[in-house]
């Protein structure tokens, strides 16, 4: 290949008369060239989030959210998907083909070392006993026998002792020695000793990124919104270069008085997830899926099914068959009123009208609404800079 930009570039230079000096420049310069041509990869992603590929290798996943908002409950899930195939809305991304966990980094800055091994215990290796025997890696991976080759897939490491440049050396040097598929930093906040230092904040992101690129890994970075209730922004200038860097965001957010938590997409390079996943922690401390709040004072996760019912607007229902588990819409009057008649709508915008304007409080069912418009060419969908658009469909 060398030969071949070699010769390429000696015949450009001579016919312009100039001298055929080649720099190392150039040659970097001609082998980071895209054209239509060029043979790239396929981007290969870990997981799936209700059905949509997310969690990218060589790229930076950012989980945000204020302090005590789930961002541990859900890294925790996804530390556990390494070996079982489901843990409510994530997936494995596999075919089964090869059923071998995982490898995982988690690489905690902020717990104690009691804290960290706690979670490992007590959630984590829980969460995988406590799925499908249907599954195949349960039947492989969740038995007492096996924890330690589970173990043995997962490499986690408590620095929060150690000091701030230190910390950036070893998470090098364990990406390196541990290979792993998947790396949690819990959180990049104490990589840096000023959350504000705009040159090391571009420093360390460019570290981060070299070492999923270079270890062909997903490195999943952990860090706080900012503390003012309606600011949702990252913080710091750390948090600035994170959200220009990150493949995806994730926001995780907890709400009261239920105790309910709430994790959302906010940003992604390709794959919009418009559904957003609600879960409250049972009696055994483990996660689990729960109905939408409807309001501040109804307490959903103790609700029986017949109380979560939505109060729905009567006046897009054709027909009620909810004796039978469901109602029929009238799917055209709902989403071209919730188009409002505008060109386009983003897709997390037209899934809250039709939401409001229906009643329906369960994502689920919004879903299979947005199926039968999009069947019924009633709307359509198109990408545009990583983002789902609707449009009303021509008639």
């Amino acid at each position: 290949m060398k030969d071949d930009i070699m010769n390429k570039l000696d015949s450009e230079l001579a016919h312009a008369g100039e001298e055929t000096q080649l720099s190392p420049q150039m040659l970097l310069l001609e082998q980071l060239r895209i054209t239509p041509e060029k043979e790239l990869p396929p981007m290969e992603f870990l997981f799936r989030l209700f059905g949509k590929l997310c969690f990218p290798r060589k790229e930076l996943v950012a989980i945000t959210g204020k302090a005590k908002s789930g961002k541990t409950f859900v890294t925790s899930m996804l530390m556990a998907c390494c070996v079982t195939r489901k843990v409510l809305a994530f997936e494995r991304h596999t075919d089964f083909t090869d059923i071998k966990p995982l490898r995982l980094l988690w690489y905690d800055t902020e717990q104690s070392d009691e804290s960290t091994q706690d979670i490992l215990k007590n959630r984590m290796l829980r969460m995988i006993g406590h799925t499908d025997h249907t599954d195949k890696m349960h039947d492989l991976w969740s038995t007492e026998e096996s924890v330690k080759s589970v173990c043995d897939y997962f490499n986690v490491f408590n620095v929060r002792a150690v000091e701030w440049k230190q910390r950036r050396a070893l998470l090098s040097e364990a990406v390196k020695r541990c290979k792993p598929d998947l790396v949690i930093v819990d959180g990049i906040r104490d990589l840096v000793n000023d959350i504000n230092d705009g040159v090391l904040a571009q420093e360390v992101m460019e570290e981060l990124m070299h070492l999923a690129t270079t270890g062909n890994c997903c490195i999943v970075c952990v860090l706080h919104q900012n503390k003012s209730g309606e600011d949702r922004n990252l913080r710091g200038w750390i948090g600035t270069e994170l959200m220009n860097k990150a493949f995806e965001v994730y926001a995780c957010e907890k709400m009261m008085p239920q105790r309910i938590f709430k994790l959302e997409q906010t940003l992604t390079r390709k794959y919009d997830i418009e559904q957003t996943m609600y879960f409250e922690v049972g009696a055994d401390g483990l996660p689990r899926e729960c109905a939408v709040p409807v309001d501040g004072s109804a307490d959903v996760s103790s609700a029986t099914s017949k109380e979560r019912l939505p109060q729905l607007n009567a006046e897009y229902i054709m027909h009620d068959n909810s004796m039978e588990g469901g109602w029929q819409f009238d799917v055209m009057r709902l989403f071209l009123d919730a188009m409002r008649g505008e060109e386009e709508v983003g897709g997390k915008e037209l899934r809250e009208r039709v939401m409001q304007l229906s009643g329906i409080v369960v994502p689920f069912k919004y879903n299979k609404l947005l199926d039968e418009a999009l069947a019924q060419k009633i709307i359509e969908r198109t990408m545009r800079d990583g983002r789902t658009i609707y449009r009303p469909a021509p008639f």
